[in-house]
C-alpha cells in the first residue's frame, strides 16, 4: 500500500508543480488553488509512505516520479521541446524507480 500511496503523491507533485508554473506567481486564482490542495495531498502521501519505506528510497522515488511526469507533459503540451536524448534520460529515471521498488 506504501509504494501505491508514494508513487500517487509522485504524480499530485508533477499537478502542483506544474500548477506552480502556471499560477504566475500565485496572481492567478484557479492554478494556484490546485498548487496548494496538491501540494498539500502530495507531501500527506509522502510522509504516510515513509511511515514502513525508508526515507531515501521514497524521497528518491517520489521526486523521481514528480520530476519525470512534469516533464513528460511539458513535452506532450508543447511547453518543452522534445528530442530523443531527453525521452531517453526521462526513461532511465522511471528504469531506476523501477530498480528501487526491486531491490526494496
Amino acid at each position: 500500500m506504501a509504494w501505491i500511496v508514494l508513487v500517487l503523491s509522485g504524480v499530485l507533485e508533477a499537478v502542483w508543480a506544474t500548477a506552480l508554473g502556471r499560477s504566475e506567481g500565485f496572481t492567478r486564482v484557479g492554478p494556484t488553488v490546485v498548487f496548494g490542495v496538491a501540494i498539500v495531498a502530495s507531501m500527506a502521501g509522502l510522509a504516510y509512505a515513509m511511515r514502513t519505506l525508508p526515507v531515501g528510497t521514497s524521497y528518491a522515488v517520489w521526486v523521481g516520479v514528480g520530476a519525470t511526469l512534469t516533464v513528460a507533459y511539458a513535452m506532450v503540451t508543447g511547453e518543452e521541446s522534445t528530442d530523443l536524448v531527453k525521452v531517453a534520460l526521462l526513461l532511465g529515471l522511471v528504469g531506476c524507480i523501477v530498480g528501487l521498488k526491486l531491490v526494496s
